[in-house]
């Protein structure tokens, strides 16, 4: 209940010199703890008097940031909602873009295999007629097989002793007989064609054996007929194959001068 107009009377009775404690002790003990008590309450409201606005300010304050704290509540609940919401937009969006990724990727690879798909189309468009001619081919081949595979085999077999010329001559009599006989055979035989490849060749001219049509029917004879081959060979060639050929194969070579070929009395 102090009021300033208290302290203000009190002022002149606190600021004398001997109005203390001390001194009150000295004239009368049982006032002394009055004097002190009066000081007291005198700076009490000194200090109540600026203490009070800032309760009060303090208590506004408190109010106001109890309220900003409920809004700030309030908007991180908003934002944590609207962070869900992006997230869940943001997922959906990831996974928009790798299925239009996906999508894109597809159709890339549909767009390569059209590209390939038209370009095979149209390189194979100009293989139709030589596939039809290679048809037609094969189903002649096929009728005339047996009659291919007689000549061949008749080569094979009776065509060893004789030179080129009497070789033909051989063919074109076979041929004349099948055809009184009318079974079929191809017109254009090539029976060297048929009986080796040209790898095969290719092999045996760098083993030795020569590149004319002679020594390669030679050298088919050699290695198709199921019978030993005797071969009249003046110039060499033929053994000079024959070596290369069979040399990794344990070959060999004797003669008749040899121990194991002389006559026992």
């Amino acid at each position: 209940s102090i009021t300033e107009e208290t302290v203000e009377l009190l002022e002149p009775y606190l600021d004398m010199e001997d109005y203390n404690l001390e001194t009150a002790k000295k004239v009368c003990g049982n006032v002394a703890g009055l004097c002190s008590w009066t000081q007291a309450m005198a700076y009490f409201y000194g200090i109540n008097k600026e203490v009070l606005p800032l309760k009060a300010n303090l208590t506004l304050q408190e109010g106001r940031l109890a309220a900003a704290q409920m809004e700030l509540n309030n908007a991180q609940i908003q934002l944590d909602e609207k962070q869900k919401e992006l997230d869940e937009v943001q997922a959906m969006y990831d996974n928009a873009m790798k299925e239009k990724q996906a999508l894109l990727d597809d159709a890339e690879a549909c767009r390569r295999k059209m590209n390939n798909a038209t370009a095979l189309i149209e390189g194979l468009g100009g293989e139709k007629l030589r596939w039809t001619a290679s048809s037609k081919n094969f189903q002649n081949q096929i009728i005339n097989l047996v009659g291919n595979v007689l000549l061949a085999t008749g080569f094979l077999s009776y065509s060893g002793p004789f030179n080129q010329e009497y070789r033909n001559l051989l063919l074109q009599l076979w041929k004349k007989e099948m055809d009184n006989s009318k079974i079929p055979y191809s017109n254009d035989l090539n029976v060297t064609g048929m009986l080796v490849d040209n790898t095969t060749v290719g092999e045996w001219n760098l083993q030795g054996l020569p590149n004319d049509d002679l020594s390669i029917q030679n050298g088919i004879i050699v290695t198709k007929a199921s019978r030993y081959p005797l071969l009249i060979d003046p110039q060499g060639q033929g053994k000079i194959w024959i070596k290369n050929k069979e040399k990794n194969n344990g070959l060999q070579v004797t003669a008749m001068n040899h121990k194991f070929f002389r006559s026992h009395i």
